[in-house]
């Protein structure tokens, strides 16, 4: 199968323009699997819940949704993006996973970073492992990366593949992901952004570095801070069934749990 990112710079509160933007590199790069930024739709620095409450959408029904369907259907591809969710008066840091037939599944972002805890409420779906037509997709958020129960979670539950939306700042995912794909025997799809948002006094600056990981940790594609970019790579997600790494050693089987909870003495 074809897996890739798209790495963008949305402009904040645009959200047909940042639509148009990632719906033209998604046709320019026939995939089987294209994973886009966290808050692509949007952008990030939110200053107030009002600001959020009115960026924020419904899944499904809402536009970015349905418009990552429809996209989906056209291109072919299955498409895995983030946004910002509305559920009544509950707003969530969401990823969507809309597959060509139209069908579609979210994940709720588990571990909030920083100003995040100010206007979402903390996931409440549990770790999202999603079996496509052409490989079986775990779905996680930016800074969940930092967790290692996220990844060990989704490889446990079957995924051949993590789609990993991000709007990182901080320097350290991009080297983390080889790790956390060496620990769990899995590809990774890291999509983050670009750019610098300046908004009421505050300043964040996404590093990029967006990149698809091999199973032995191995960057089978990768870019820097391009302010819009699409890498496509062909994998085999079956290389991430077997966990084995020689004759005696398979990373589940070997696994010793009882140890692994700290004693009450």
């Amino acid at each position: 199968m074809k897996a890739g990112f798209i790495q963008m710079t949305p402009e904040f509160g645009q959200i047909e323009r940042n639509l148009d933007i990632a719906g033209g590199l998604v046709r320019r790069h026939p995939a089987d699997l294209l994973v886009l930024p966290e808050f692509f739709n949007t952008g990030y620095l939110f200053v107030s819940h009002d600001e959020v409450r009115a960026l924020a959408e419904s899944i499904p029904g809402g536009p970015t949704t349905e418009y990552l369907r429809n996209l989906a259907s056209e291109t072919g591809s299955t498409l895995v993006a983030g946004l910002p969710e509305r559920d009544g008066e509950t707003l969530y840091n969401t990823a969507v996973l809309v597959s060509p037939d139209g069908t579609y599944r979210r994940y709720r972002k588990t571990h909030l970073f920083d100003r995040e805890k100010l206007f979402f409420t903390p996931g409440d779906t549990g770790f999202q492992v999603v079996d496509t037509r052409t490989a079986r997709i775990g779905l996680m958020i930016c800074f969940d990366w930092f967790f290692p129960e996220s990844a060990r979670t989704l490889a446990l539950g079957g995924a051949q593949i993590i789609a990993h939306p991000a709007n990182l700042v901080l320097p350290h995912c991009p080297q983390a992901m080889v790790t956390r794909c060496l620990e769990n025997r899995v590809f990774a799809v890291t999509a983050n952004r670009a750019g610098t948002e300046n908004r009421d006094g505050m300043q964040l600056t996404y590093i990029g570095n967006s990149r698809v990981i091999g199973p032995d940790g191995r960057v089978l594609a990768a870019c820097g801070d391009e302010s819009a970019a699409c890498r496509v790579v062909e994998i085999d997600p079956g290389r991430a069934d077997s966990k084995r790494l020689n004759d005696r050693n398979d990373l589940f089987h070997d696994r010793r749990t009882a140890f692994y909870e700290l004693g009450t003495d």
